[in-house]
């Protein structure tokens, strides 16, 4: 999507249109990635923040802050927002540093939104908090989740299951856990774990 590589097959269409033929600073412009391993800036929090939108007040720090479920951790710090950050986000847990790279992709307003496995270092509790709060703020946004974990996947309209590339099944949450197969059985999988 962000024309890191171009696909060898196949076209990928923006607005019925091949993203091939649109300016590459206007497609990356309109994308908040969260990547696995979040990249953060030896900086301050809230500059790392920013970092989406450099010209965001403070209100729009704190508003994405929260969505991201990260506010009550940063407000802990002795110096807040103004805390520096170490080389690439020492200062932070692993999933700190993921919700501020949320934060990060939100507070930019961006029309694609795509979270790649950014949820796997929260609990299941944090996880649904955010998963609940990306509800709203991807209200009318084309969003992808990519995921291992069927909790972050399940409100999708639309579930493609990848195995070595290939697409193995697709569907909604509620179609796939009826139809025996990969999704099934990693859903029932972590159902189980959740119980213990």
């Amino acid at each position: 999507m962000a024309r890191v590589y171009d696909t060898k097959n196949g076209v990928i269409l923006l607005d019925d249109k091949p993203i091939k033929e649109a300016n590459l600073y206007d497609v990356r412009r309109q994308i908040g990635f969260v990547p696995q391993d979040p990249f953060l800036f030896s900086d301050t929090i809230e500059n790392n923040i920013k970092f989406g939108k450099e010209d965001a007040t403070e209100l729009e720090i704190i508003e994405a802050a929260k969505n991201a479920v990260v506010h009550d951790n940063i407000i802990e710090f002795t110096n807040g927002y103004k805390t520096i950050l170490g080389e690439r986000g020492v200062t932070l847990s692993g999933g700190q540093k993921q919700r501020v790279s949320i934060a990060r992709a939100i507070i930019k307003n961006p029309k694609i939104l795509i979270f790649d496995d950014c949820l796997s270092a929260v609990d299941t509790e944090t996880e649904e908090k955010i998963l609940s709060n990306l509800e709203k703020v991807s209200k009318n946004k084309t969003t992808f989740i990519i995921s291992h974990r069927v909790s972050s996947a399940k409100n999708a309209d639309k579930i493609i299951v990848l195995d070595a590339g290939k697409i193995i099944q697709q569907g909604t949450h509620n179609q796939l856990i009826t139809i025996d197969g990969y999704y099934k059985e990693l859903y029932d999988l972590q159902l189980l774990e959740k119980e213990k």
